[in-house]
């Protein structure tokens, strides 16, 4: 059961800058607390809904971190799928940047594909990159990110 009002937590280092933007916004238009984390320092607007955390250099210190803080509810905007997984192990929602939600539903076959692209790549086969970031991608999250809020602010109240 949920102790505090639902967060939004950003796993931040490889967050894209349109994406934060667009967080920034909603947290201060909707009032949710939103957290970046990352292992450098972030710069954001002064609000009391923005925070920034900064964790330690190390593999994975930031996925860990917001693995261990996210409570059911929460939202979680990353493009990492092993955290997404473990977010949802712990009742949350991930997020990615081109705007797809992690769920129970999918996230098996999420972590399937990319540990199988890992090993491609571990034999060295090049299976490429992610695309960049459209414009489309941008409109995908910022829509999927206003109807789970807007989905959460009606079962709140």
């Amino acid at each position: 059961m949920q102790t505090r009002p639902m967060q939004i937590w950003v796993d931040a280092d490889a967050c894209p800058a349109a994406i934060r933007d667009i967080l920034v916004r909603a947290a201060m238009r909707r009032g949710v607390k939103t957290t970046f984390v990352a292992n450098k320092t972030l710069s954001l607007p002064a609000s009391p809904h923005l925070s920034a955390m900064r964790v330690g250099q190390g593999f994975d210190v930031v996925d860990e971190t917001i693995a261990a803080l996210v409570e059911p509810g929460d939202l979680v905007v990353t493009a990492d799928i092993p955290l997404a997984a473990k977010v949802i192990e712990r009742g949350g929602v991930g997020l990615n940047p081109r705007g797809e939600l992690y769920t129970t539903d999918n996230i098996s076959a999420r972590l399937t594909m990319r540990n199988m692209l890992d090993e491609l790549r571990s034999t060295g086969v090049s299976t490429g990159g992610p695309a960049p970031l459209s414009l489309a991608d941008r409109n995908a999250f910022a829509n999927q990110l206003d109807r789970f809020l807007t989905s959460r602010s009606h079962s709140d109240g």
